[in-house]
C-alpha cells in the first residue's frame, strides 16, 4: 500500500507485465504498437525487489542490533537508475512484425536501504549493494524497440515510467517485511546513463557540440584553456529554466546569443539525470584519445604542420601490429571495456614507446600515463576513500600535473580542444567523489552487462 495512494497509478498490485505503450492508443509511427515495448510497473517492480532483499534487511537489523519491533518506519531506499541503447538486435532469419531493429532497456538496482531512529539525525545502512555493477543487482524494467536517437518515440515510452517515478516521491510504501508493516520512502538517482543518454534527457546538444560538459556551462575552447578548474553547475531544474528561456526568448536575441545564454539547452529536459560521469565510458573515451596520442607520438605529429591520411594510416597499422606482436592485443574497430583496460597500463605505453624516436618523448607519454593511472582508480572504484585514499587526496594534483603536461607537450592536440570525457576526468572527479561517495559504484556496466 502507497500512502497517499499514487497519483495515475492504479491502486491493484497483482500487475504482471504490461504493454509499455499502454496508453497511447495510437501507434507511433507504422510499426505495430502492441510489439514495442514491455515493462513492469514501477512501484510494483520496487516492492519485488524490497521482497526480494527481505532476509538481507532482517540481517541488517540484527547486525545493528536494532529492535525489529520498534523499526516499522523511517526505511529510506537509494535506487540507481541505468537506461542504454542497445544497438543491433534484427532478427537474423525472422517472419516476425517489423520493428526497429534498434533497442532500449532501462534497469534499476537498490543500492542501500537505511533506517533513521526516532529523533536520530543520522540514517543507519542495514544493507549496502556489495557489487553494484553486477547484471545480478541490475533489474530491468523496460525493454522497448527504439532507437534511442529516436527522441519522440523514447519519451513516449518512458513518459509512464517518469509519472511513475514522480508519484513515488510523493509518497510512502508501507510493506509488510520480516512479518511486520515498515514504512519505506525512496531516492532515484539516475546515474546509469553514458553521456549521449543524459544528453537526450535533460534536453542538452549532443556530444559534438560546443557545449561540451554535461555538468558545467565550459565550452570546448575554455575547457582546453582551463582544464583543471571547473565546478558542477548544471542541474535538471535549471535545465528546465533555460529551456522554457530558449523556448520564449524574453530578450529577442538572435539564435547565437539565445544560444550562449541557455548554454546549449535547446529540447525540453525529459527525466531527471544525476550529473555525475560515467566510470566505463569514461574509460573507453580516454583510452580512445590515448590512442590516438600514441599513434601521432609514432608519426611525430609535434613537428609537422598536417599529415597526409596515408602517414596516418601507416602509423596506425605500425602501433597495431606493435600492439598485437607484444601485447597480443588485436586491433578493434570500435574501442570497448576490455580493450580500454589492457591499452591503459604500463606495459602497453612501454611497448609503443619502443616505436617513438626521441627520448624525450617516450618520457613524457611514460609520465602522461603513470599520472592516469595514479587517477583511474578514483573513479573506477566502489568506495574511493577505503580503496584508495592516498591517489584521492592527491588527485587534483596529480589532474594539474596531467592538464600541465597536456599543454606543453601535446599542445598540437590540445590547442582550442579537447574531448568531452578527458574534461570531465581532469575536472569533475574530486567534486563528485566528495558528493556521491563514488564514482564506480553508480556507473553504467551492471546494466551493460544485462544488455549482453
Amino acid at each position: 500500500e502507497w500512502q497517499p495512494a499514487l497519483k495515475s497509478v492504479s491502486s491493484s498490485w497483482d500487475v504482471g507485465i504490461i504493454d509499455g505503450l499502454s496508453g497511447w492508443t495510437a501507434s507511433v509511427d507504422d510499426v505495430p504498437a502492441d510489439t514495442i515495448s514491455r515493462r513492469f510497473r514501477y512501484d510494483v517492480a520496487l516492492v519485488s525487489a524490497l521482497k526480494d532483499l527481505e532476509e538481507d534487511i532482517m540481517e541488517g537489523l540484527r547486525e545493528r542490533e536494532l529492535d525489529d519491533s520498534i523499526c516499522t518506519s523511517g526505511f529510506t531506499v537509494v535506487v540507481k537508475e541505468s537506461c542504454d541503447g542497445m544497438g543491433d538486435v534484427s532478427e537474423k532469419h525472422g517472419g516476425g512484425p517489423a520493428v526497429p531493429e534498434k533497442a532500449v532497456r532501462f534497469s534499476f538496482t537498490i543500492m542501500s536501504i537505511s533506517i533513521r531512529a526516532e529523533g536520530e539525525d543520522d540514517g543507519i545502512t542495514i544493507f549496502q549493494e556489495q557489487k553494484p555493477n553486477s547484471e545480478l543487482s541490475c533489474r530491468p524494467l523496460c525493454l522497448m524497440f527504439v532507437d534511442e536517437s529516436d527522441h519522440e518515440t523514447l519519451t513516449a515510452i518512458l513518459g509512464p515510467v517518469v509519472a511513475e517515478r514522480k508519484a513515488m516521491m510523493e509518497s510512502r510504501l508501507i510493506l509488510s517485511v520480516g512479518g511486520l508493516l515498515r514504512s519505506f520512502r525512496f531516492f532515484f538517482r539516475g546515474t546509469g546513463y553514458d553521456e549521449k543518454m543524459v544528453r537526450e534527457m535533460e534536453g542538452l546538444e549532443a556530444s559534438g557540440s560546443t557545449y561540451i560538459c554535461t555538468l558545467c556551462d565550459s565550452t570546448r575552447a575554455e575547457a582546453s584553456q582551463n582544464m583543471v578548474l571547473h565546478s558542477i553547475t548544471r542541474s535538471h531544474d535549471e535545465n528546465l529554466e533555460r529551456y522554457e528561456i530558449w523556448r520564449k526568448n524574453p530578450f529577442s536575441e538572435s539564435a547565437d546569443e539565445l544560444r550562449d545564454r541557455v548554454k546549449g539547452v535547446s529540447a525540453k529536459p525529459f527525466m531527471e539525470t544525476q550529473p555525475t560521469l560515467d566510470a566505463l565510458h569514461c574509460d573507453i573515451g580516454n583510452a580512445t584519445e590515448f590512442y590516438k596520442i600514441f599513434q601521432d607520438e609514432i608519426g611525430e605529429v609535434y613537428q609537422k604542420s598536417n599529415p597526409s591520411r596515408e602517414e596516418r594510416r601507416r602509423w596506425r597499422s605500425a602501433l597495431d601490429k606493435q600492439l598485437r606482436k607484444k601485447l597480443k592485443l588485436k586491433p578493434v574497430m570500435r574501442m570497448n571495456g576490455n580493450y580500454a583496460r589492457r591499452l591503459m597500463t604500463r606495459e602497453a605505453v612501454e611497448v609503443v614507446c619502443e616505436l617513438v624516436p626521441s627520448e624525450e618523448r617516450r618520457e613524457a607519454l611514460q609520465k602522461l600515463m603513470d599520472l592516469y593511472l595514479q587517477m583511474k582508480p578514483v573513479w573506477r572504484s566502489t568506495c574511493p576513500s577505503r580503496d584508495c585514499p592516498v591517489q584521492l587526496c592527491q588527485y587534483s594534483y596529480n589532474s594539474q600535473q596531467f592538464a600541465d603536461l597536456l599543454s606543453t607537450t601535446f599542445k598540437y592536440r590540445y590547442d582550442g580542444k579537447i574531448t568531452n570525457y578527458l574534461h570531465k576526468t581532469l575536472a569533475h572527479v574530486p567534486e563528485i567523489v566528495e558528493r556521491d561517495g563514488s564514482i564506480g559504484a553508480w556507473a553504467s556496466e551492471g546494466n551493460e552487462s544485462g544488455n549482453k
